[in-house]
């Protein structure tokens, strides 16, 4: 007991192991989310949807990002249950030590990863990596697969986003040329195509379809 009061010791509480463990992991919880996650891809294609509108600062960065999180934790939602039930539950429950609980929790991750990573990615870093091939997926380092993940999802977010700037390529294209044949060239095309566009989004709920296309987009 301290001065103030505050009782310092462990009795009743979390160990001092699980302390460190849960700073650990709140510490490298960003990086997490960024690398091994659904995060990536939800969050570039809403940055190219608000770019294909033509409303580079609506919504607000801030929007996106938690609209992207929470997307995230939806999609992620079986993965971290396993994780929680395979490797967190029984590390804090003491039957498991903490490399074996990382083991444990690192496998559904990986098989996420797995899925989402196309072969010719995965088979790109494992010769960078001047590795033997592998037989099974066991055999292939987390280092490894992480960039090979990576990789693979910004290809599926781009060719997401290819396929959302298409209508709204339309629209600029039908506007410009209009306002050329009128002879008004110095009116910016934007002006009048940013209306229309939004309008179209609106009309065929567009965070409906792009929401929708994104949870389906990742293989379950």
């Amino acid at each position: 007991m301290t001065p103030g009061g505050l009782d310092l010791g462990t009795g009743g509480g979390a160990s001092p192991l699980q302390i460190l463990a849960l700073l650990t992991v709140l510490a490298v919880l960003p990086g997490i989310v960024l690398m091994v996650t659904a995060f990536p891809r939800i969050l570039i294609v809403l940055g190219f949807v608000r770019n294909a509108l033509g409303t580079p600062t609506f919504p607000p960065n801030q929007v996106l990002v938690g609209i992207a999180l929470f997307l995230t934790l939806f999609v992620m939602g079986p993965t971290f249950t396993k994780v929680n039930t395979v490797a967190l539950q029984p590390f804090l429950d003491g039957e498991l030590e903490q490399e074996q609980a990382f083991e444990r929790g690192l496998e559904p991750i990986r098989t996420f990863m797995f899925k989402q990573t196309n072969d010719s990615d995965l088979a790109l870093f494992v010769n960078l990596a001047k590795l033997p091939r592998p037989e099974t997926r066991a055999d292939v380092p987390t280092r490894v697969l992480v960039p090979a993940f990576i990789l693979s999802e910004l290809k599926t977010a781009f060719q997401i986003g290819f396929l959302i700037y298409l209508p709204f390529l339309v629209i600029d294209m039908v506007v410009s040329s209009i306002l050329m044949s009128m002879g008004m060239m110095m009116l910016p095309p934007i002006v009048i195509s940013l209306p229309f566009k939004v309008l179209l989004f609106v009309l065929v709920d567009g965070w409906h379809l792009v929401v929708e296309g994104l949870v389906n987009s990742f293989h379950p």
